[in-house]
């Protein structure tokens, strides 16, 4: 099988494993479950096939269909792993999903026609994410025996710079404010807000004070402009080596490392004061997430491991804690559940940019995974994490009621995600592994929205 065209069986499992997460996003999403009360019998509702008197019996067998569907689905994928002769774990994680799906529906039925336990409902959820789990793994195997051979070109072509300007600096006053506001790093500023936006809505939901908003938000940008202004401080001479941040304002010493350093200073004192004047937990938070990023994350982590990427996502994780402690005062399993989120879709988000830039990492000295250990182990890791961020929204959602919003958008964006995470197997070049990177940002930033809507509109 040639690697760069598409392939049935990729097909099958992705539309398998999109399937198996719509039955788990459906039966985690507490606005939705409530509809099972409407039909509490199995098969059929009251003797009736397809009865559609009301929304909740339009979910109600919407959810049955779209199990009956996806059945067909997984079987097909079974039967296409065992006569292609698949590798022998190919056909073990996909004879798993087909022999777990059966029991997940027994258990959906039962479920349906008594009044289950919380422990049947968990073992429930527990086992539709091991079926999910199965086929996600089969699929970055298939992918990765079809491709991870195959020549890889995702860091040729011309490169880009990083910045929100020109690469010719210009002078005047003005060129001075752009260097200055570039070293706050503002394109990263409008995601973590968000996340510690979706904190607060989570935590509030329509109750928020807007001053408690205006200062979280406000220290946020200030704690972001910080940390991304140390990060050129300390990272300038390694900067000067890469095509991607050659241009940076320290690097080329438009902006003296000294004044940089003082500017830094300056924005983290007025970001804790913000902090500060909401509550001290907060204000801790925010103090840690700027020495994380600053010091943990650029100093020690991101030079010497290839680990830098998964362990450097606390930094983006830390913001929804933030958000939430500003609107609790404390550190809430709901809080941490959003920071997992974050957490593991960085690596899933990252990688591409890490293929997509390559030479570049390795002439900067930075041992992150494509350039210690390859593209396709890279491509196949960016698979696993997307399963593991895809998990971890659905546990977001059963923790803390969200409803049909947020469950069809990570269910749709999850889909366009994964959908260009095969392309970039498939494709193996820069543009790829951008159009990738976007849908990374797309999901969580439409994620994210659909958090704040369905918490404090909907």
């Amino acid at each position: 099988m040639n690697g760069n065209t598409p392939d049935r069986f990729v097909a099958v499992l992705a539309a398998a494993a999109m399937g198996v997460y719509t039955l788990l996003v459906l039966g985690a999403t507490t606005a939705l479950t409530g509809a099972a009360d409407a039909c509490q019998s199995w098969p059929t509702c009251g003797g009736q096939w397809f009865a559609v008197g009301s929304l909740d019996l339009a979910v109600v067998w919407g959810h049955r269909t779209t199990a009956a569907l996806t059945g067909v689905v997984v079987v097909a994928a079974a039967v296409l792993a065992w006569r292609r002769g698949e590798s022998r774990r190919v056909r073990a994680a996909v004879t798993t999903a087909l022999a777990l799906y059966p029991v997940q529906i027994a258990l959906g039925a039962y479920a349906a026609t008594t009044q289950g336990s919380t422990a049947l409902a968990g073992g429930h959820l527990a086992l539709a994410v091991g079926i999910f789990a199965a086929l996600v793994l089969a699929l970055a195997w298939t992918l990765d025996a079809q491709t991870g051979h195959l020549p890889s070109a995702e860091w040729e072509g011309e490169p880009r710079h990083d910045g929100d300007e020109s690469s010719e600096p210009g002078t005047g006053p003005l060129a001075t404010v752009r260097a200055y506001v570039r070293l706050t790093k503002p394109r990263l500023m409008w995601l973590l807000c968000l996340v510690a936006g979706a904190g607060m809505a989570l935590a509030g939901g329509k109750q928020l004070a807007v001053e408690t908003v205006a200062l979280t938000l406000g220290g946020g940008v200030l704690s972001i402009g910080a940390s991304g202004t140390f990060n050129h401080v300390l990272e300038r001479e390694k900067d000067q080596k890469m095509a991607r941040t050659d241009d940076r304002p320290v690097a080329t010493d438009r902006i003296p490392p000294r004044n940089a350093l003082v500017f830094g200073l300056v924005l983290a004192a007025a970001s804790l004061a913000a902090f500060a004047a909401v509550n001290l937990l907060t204000a801790f938070l925010g103090l840690t997430a700027i020495v994380f990023y600053s010091v943990v994350y650029t100093l020690v982590l991101k030079p010497n491991t290839r680990q830098s990427t998964v362990i450097g996502g606390a930094a983006g994780a830390l913001p929804a804690l933030i958000g939430w402690a500003a609107v609790t005062g404390e550190v809430g399993v709901a809080g941490l559940a959003l920071a997992a989120v974050i957490f593991l879709w960085t690596p899933a988000h990252f990688y591409n940019l890490a293929l997509a830039y390559k030479d570049d990492y390795e002439r900067g000295g930075f041992p992150l995974m494509p350039v210690v250990e390859g593209e396709a182990k890279t491509r196949r890791h960016i698979v696993y994490y997307l399963g593991a961020t895809l998990v971890s929204a659905v546990v977001l959602a059963a923790l803390t009621g969200l409803g049909p919003l947020y469950a069809g958008t990570t269910v749709a964006l999850g889909a366009v995600f994964l959908y260009f995470a095969v392309r970039l197997h498939r494709e193996r070049d820069r543009a790829a592994a951008m159009r990738s990177f976007h849908a990374s940002n797309a999901y969580l930033g439409c994620l994210l929205v659909a958090v704040v809507l369905d918490a404090m509109v909907v």
